[in-house]
């Protein structure tokens, strides 16, 4: 296979010389050089790009205008500076994923209780879920989305080690009830299922958060589950544009969502996200001090050149946001 890949391969000493060629500050050599060998220069810089110089390029023929940035940094930025936003994106993310790992458990046990009082293998009964998801082929895999969803799920089941399935099987056979089943499933298949389901039991799900639609609902768990790939495998997140942005709530339905509606300068980055956490977590865990940590991390956003809390999407006056008071 044949590659017009040029660059040759760089000592993290030599990594260290090109930084610095190219107008980096750094303030103790041996310790930058410590922090190239054990997170890498490829993963660093993400969170060194936002400080190399940009300039605007006309595409020739739309004439729209985009920021392309070059190999020099700005005056006066360190290589302490990235390494400051790497350590907040970390803290962030873990702080998130704490957040999404008791909203998965919470919305596991609302769809397992309210099923399991229909069906206690309402999961394999069809006639219990919507029939788009039962009985349209999707066209992209010539199934249904839900002959998609159990073939992933009864391979979670089949590989699965846990000793509660293996007592459970020895005991009973298969399948799973519902109120086990959940179990094994992560918010991918979470999510699904619950986009799934028929629109009664979504309506009362989505009603327990505060939502008359269940379109909202959903919308807010694909975006959850989204954020939570992104954070389960490291990736930046801080200042990231999300792909999947969630949907908001009509005006006044949640007065706390009306200063973010309509602002996707918000609702596309991880502030919006981060409204969302913070409205489920005070359902499902009010008495909890994860907003409290939350609000204190933004306030103690690093203090860098060129970037702040406004590029995860914060507003000025984020902290006066009912969410976090």
């Amino acid at each position: 296979m044949s590659t017009t890949y040029q660059k040759p391969f760089l000592s993290f000493e030599a990594q260290l010389q090109l930084l610095k060629a190219r107008g980096l500050g750094v303030t103790d050599e041996a310790t930058a050089v410590d922090y190239l060998r054990r997170i890498g220069y490829y993963r660093l810089s993400a969170y060194w790009y936002p400080f190399r110089e940009a300039s605007l390029k006309q595409d020739p023929i739309s004439k729209k205008l985009t920021v392309v940035r070059g190999d020099r940094f700005v005056e006066g930025v360190l290589f302490q500076d990235a390494l400051g936003l790497y350590v907040f994106d970390k803290r962030l993310r873990l702080l998130l994923l704490d957040a999404i790992e008791r909203i998965e458990i919470a919305v596991r046990v609302d769809i397992a209780h309210l099923l399991g009082e229909h069906d206690a293998f309402a999961h394999t009964n069809p006639g219990l879920l919507h029939g788009n998801f039962t009985k349209k082929i999707n066209p992209k895999t010539g199934k249904t989305d839900y002959q998609d969803w159990i073939e992933k799920y009864n391979g979670l089941v089949a590989r699965s080690k846990e000793d509660f399935v293996k007592h459970y099987r020895s005991k009973y056979g298969t399948p799973l009830p519902i109120w086990v089943a959940v179990e094994l499933w992560d918010f991918g298949l979470l999510s699904t299922f619950y986009q799934g389901m028929a629109i009664g039991d979504k309506e009362q799900i989505a009603a327990k958060y505060g939502l008359s639609n269940w379109k909202t609902m959903a919308s807010w768990l694909r975006t959850i589950n989204h954020v939570r790939n992104i954070a389960a495998h490291h990736s930046r997140l801080w200042n990231k544009n999300l792909v999947d942005q969630p949907k908001m709530p009509d005006p006044g339905e949640i007065p706390a969502f009306d200063r973010v509606m309509g602002k996707p300068d918000m609702t596309s980055r991880v502030y919006g996200v981060l409204c969302i956490l913070a409205h489920l977590m005070q359902t499902i865990c009010p008495n909890s001090s994860w907003r409290g940590r939350l609000k204190q991390m933004i306030q103690d956003f690093p203090a860098v050149p060129k970037v702040s809390a406004a590029d995860m999407g914060c507003p000025p006056d984020w902290i006066d946001h009912a969410f976090w008071s």
